[in-house]
């Protein structure tokens, strides 16, 4: 019997959220459906009416797929706000859908390390590779994000993330060691978390604002190489003001407009 929980969410954009560049293990399998494992959980996810519906999923895990998708906040009042400004109205306009995933710490500061200087289908296939060489089986061909324990001491050679190997090995350690506590960093404020996870050879204030973001919630705005042009050429005065305290939805809308629509 296949199980399944429906999420509800007003205008989900499935190839802007899942396939963007937040997350890296989620696929698109035909019109309106996308396969997705996340840690040790595999869902096939189709775009219905007022929401998404989650096959695989059990109707236990509804709480945690509703805090991934992050369901419980407004992105119409968000979006309502952002359109005081001229830019940004343009890219919610053109990202119409798009939302921020909530995602579990240590596969996302494993993931950034490896996003570092990288694009995404690069990223996708080390992180399989990583997954398939150290992970738990899930299903004959699919694999559960390896912990912290699998990754501490392990030969990362094969997998093809080059000088960020290394990096993979010293953030599992420190967190395994309890170094770093990832748990620790939901209570802290964004400047003190920052400084934490920079603790990790290898993370810089871009990878952890990502950690930070798409982990955490917290409202960091990364920059990358296009929002550092989209700032200089949108923004040379400052952020507008009607950003603040979601600097981080901001920064997404923006960075698909720029890389998609403005730059060309």
């Amino acid at each position: 019997m296949i199980t399944d929980c429906f999420i509800e969410i007003k205008n989900f954009n499935s190839a802007l959220t899942l396939t963007g560049g937040q997350a890296f293990r989620w696929g698109r399998i035909e019109k309106n459906c996308y396969l997705g494992i996340v840690g040790s959980r595999i869902v096939a996810l189709h775009r219905e009416e007022g929401g998404i519906r989650l096959l695989g999923a059990a109707d236990s895990d509804t709480d945690f797929w509703s805090d991934y998708f992050d369901s419980r906040t407004d992105y119409e009042k968000i979006v309502k706000c952002f359109s005081e400004d001229e830019i940004l109205r343009k890219a919610c306009e053109y990202a119409h859908g798009l939302r921020l995933l909530r995602q579990e710490p240590f596969e996302t500061l494993i993931s950034f390390i490896i996003s570092q200087n990288n694009n995404i289908p690069r990223i996708t296939g080390i992180i399989e590779k990583l997954c398939a060489g150290f992970g738990e089986r899930i299903t004959k061909k699919h694999f559960a994000f390896p912990t912290a324990e699998d990754l501490a001491e392990a030969d990362l050679s094969a997998i093809g993330a080059g000088y960020r190997a290394g990096y993979i090995n010293d953030a599992a350690r420190k967190v395994k060691s309890g170094e770093i506590n990832l748990d620790l960093i939901y209570d802290m404020q964004t400047e003190q978390a920052r400084h934490e996870l920079m603790k990790i050879k290898g993370v810089g204030e871009k990878v952890a604002d990502c950690v930070l973001l798409f982990a955490y919630g917290k409202s960091t705005f990364p920059k990358d190489v296009h929002i550092k042009r989209a700032v200089h050429e949108f923004y040379p005065g400052g952020l507008p003001a009607c950003i603040a305290g979601f600097e981080g939805i901001a920064q997404q809308y923006l960075f698909e407009y720029y890389r998609n629509v403005r730059r060309k």
